[in-house]
């Protein structure tokens, strides 16, 4: 349930930031490293003309450079939506005693292990 929280409040993020769900691909893909975004899993099945028209979208809005890169106002826009995330993911922990959070941790700790242990970030 906190996961999709979290979820929720990034499309929040997301949205307040007008940007839309390739556009998050692509920007999720440039954090990760990877370039040219359009190669990303997440989006490269999509038809060539429709990535073109997102990336043409976005160098117009001066999020990406012209080769496809974080502007600095790109990798701004990108920090912001992540802050905003945090701090929308917030109030459910709030809720928690100490205690509480503790057996949370503990009982994910497996859990992330095994996440990590495949690959999992």
């Amino acid at each position: 349930m906190l996961r999709e929280h979290r979820g929720d409040g990034h499309i929040a993020a997301l949205v307040g930031a007008r940007i839309g769900g390739t556009e998050a691909h692509v920007l999720s893909a440039l954090e990760q490293g990877i370039h040219p975004p359009e190669s990303f899993g997440r989006i490269h099945h999509l038809p060539k003309e429709r990535l073109t028209a997102v990336m043409d979208g976005m160098r117009e809005r001066g999020l990406i450079d012209i080769d496809g890169h974080f502007t600095d106002a790109g990798r701004a826009t990108r920090q912001r939506i992540e802050t905003l995330t945090d701090e929308l993911a917030t109030p459910p922990y709030d809720a928690l005693s100490p205690a509480e959070i503790d057996e949370l941790i503990t009982n994910l700790e497996p859990i992330t292990a095994t996440l990590v242990a495949t690959g999992s970030r």
